[in-house]
């Protein structure tokens, strides 16, 4: 589908410690009661393996829908608690967010229902447990994608029982009003689940946490993106375009930057824009080697630009995901302002009052 896959680093952590679960756990659950312990751990890490590709064909299915309704997915990537798929943006349609959001538990319903199907036809409808074989991993693997498909339609947003709660909202109120209604739930979820947590497993705490950070950080995200796409980009960039050219020195350009007070600076030869130059280029520079550097050896020549009748959250995302601090505006391939994060904080405050 020409999604990239990533692998985080906390993922290649868990893989062992996933094996280590299931290898102490006795039957049905794990594989403990295998005596020979290389086929213990061998049955073990076999699972772990099946479990987070059957997690990958979950957000698989979230990828497939998103593409479908013209969602760009950047990547899907494995981590500790599972598959994420990073998207540029959620659909604003409540049947097309709701579609998304069960289409993941629908591939663990339908991995976890094959799989005892499969186990139950060629054991005679008698799981085998004892025998740590691979029928034992079959029926287990389909055992957790049920467990995984029951948990994911929990109504606690950002998971997909809540994003389907959202959609729900969405269809009598606001979309703004939709995401604070089903981030205060999914709060309210993951507040409970910490206290289980705390009385049975350490890992709801954790699992909790995540929760409720994802839900406070989407409902302020879902608040930022709606009320600056009501905003031109001409309304919020500074005009008051200041350039350097590339062969300033850097001592010359910090003397520059202390006198006009802004943090980045087009840099143009002529009348063609070569890149820009930021405070971040140039502040790890020692200052014995300032007078004989040129703007032209620290600038970042891949120069990020957005149209003059783009909206600010168009501005925003650019910025968010190539974590940089302000865009160049154009207007026909002319530079006629610059936008930057403080801009966009400045412009959300007003609004916001």
């Amino acid at each position: 589908m020409g999604i990239p896959i990533k692998l985080h680093i906390t993922f290649l952590l868990i893989l062992p410690v996933f094996a280590l679960i299931f290898a102490s756990n006795p039957a049905p659950y794990g594989f403990k009661n295998v005596v020979d312990l290389s086929t213990r751990y061998i049955l073990s890490f076999a699972t772990t393996i099946l479990l987070f590709s059957s997690i990958l064909l979950h957000e698989i299915g979230h990828s497939y829908f998103a593409k479908k309704y013209g969602v760009k997915i950047d990547s899907i990537t494995l981590m500790l608690f599972g598959g994420v798929a990073s998207m540029e943006e959620i659909p604003r349609n409540p049947a097309q967010e709701a579609k998304m959001a069960i289409a993941g538990p629908m591939v663990s319903f339908t991995i976890g229902t094959m799989c005892l199907v499969f186990d139950g036809v060629i054991s005679g409808l008698q799981p085998s447990f004892s025998d740590g074989n691979i029928f034992h991993v079959i029926w287990l693997l389909g055992y957790i994608n049920l467990g995984v498909g029951v948990f994911n339609l929990l109504p606690a947003f950002p998971m997909d029982g809540g994003r389907i709660l959202r959609a729900w909202y969405a269809t009598s109120m606001p979309y703004v009003e939709a995401t604070q209604r089903a981030a205060y739930i999914g709060k309210m979820f993951a507040f409970m689940m910490g206290i289980l947590g705390i009385l049975s497993n350490a890992w709801l705490i954790l699992i909790a946490f995540f929760i409720y950070i994802g839900a406070s950080e989407e409902a302020r995200t879902t608040a930022v993106n709606v009320i600056l796409e009501k905003v031109p980009v001409q309304k919020v960039m500074s005009s008051d375009i200041v350039s350097v050219q590339p062969s300033m020195t850097i001592d010359e350009f910090s003397k520059l930057m202390f006198e006009k007070k802004h943090m980045g600076y087009p840099v143009i030869e002529g009348n063609n824009l070569k890149g820009i130059v930021t405070f971040t280029d140039v502040h790890t520079i020692p200052q014995q080697e300032r007078a004989n550097m040129l703007v032209s050896d620290v600038m970042t020549k891949d120069v990020i630009t957005v149209p003059i009748d783009a909206d600010a959250s168009e501005a925003l995302k650019l910025i968010s995901t190539r974590n940089i601090g302000r865009v160049l505006v154009t207007d026909n391939n002319s530079i006629v302002g610059i936008l930057s994060k403080t801009d966009l904080v400045r412009a959300l405050q007003l609004l916001s009052e």
